[in-house]
């Protein structure tokens, strides 16, 4: 997984809204390839996002995901150029971690 997670962050009236794509691709281990075979799963199963170091959303994914999962979510705080800190883990023991300062 060499790309970035693509994360926007603003606050606005003491509110902070996340948007955050994530590039992976959420396979279910139920579609089989051009030769018949099972394409084995591989997906996203463990999500974090931190605000300076505090969690704010810590959420479960399951294969029926799609592929490149899109996520938003707000929360009450953060001020410009704070930070925004989201990670996850997949069934494959692969992880990222990403941030963005809040605007």
């Amino acid at each position: 997984m060499a790309n970035p997670m693509k994360i926007r962050a603003a606050s606005k009236d003491g509110v902070t809204e996340v948007k955050v794509l994530m590039s992976h691709e959420m396979e279910t281990g139920q579609r089989k390839d051009a030769s018949g075979n099972l394409v084995p799963a591989h997906f996203i199963t463990e999500l974090q996002a931190t605000w300076n170091g505090k969690p704010v959303l810590d959420a479960q994914f399951g294969p029926a995901v799609s592929k490149n999962p899109y996520l938003a979510f707000k929360f009450k705080g953060g001020e410009k150029g704070d930070k925004v800190v989201i990670s996850w883990k997949d069934n494959k023991g692969d992880s990222r971690t990403d941030e963005a300062a809040i605007s």
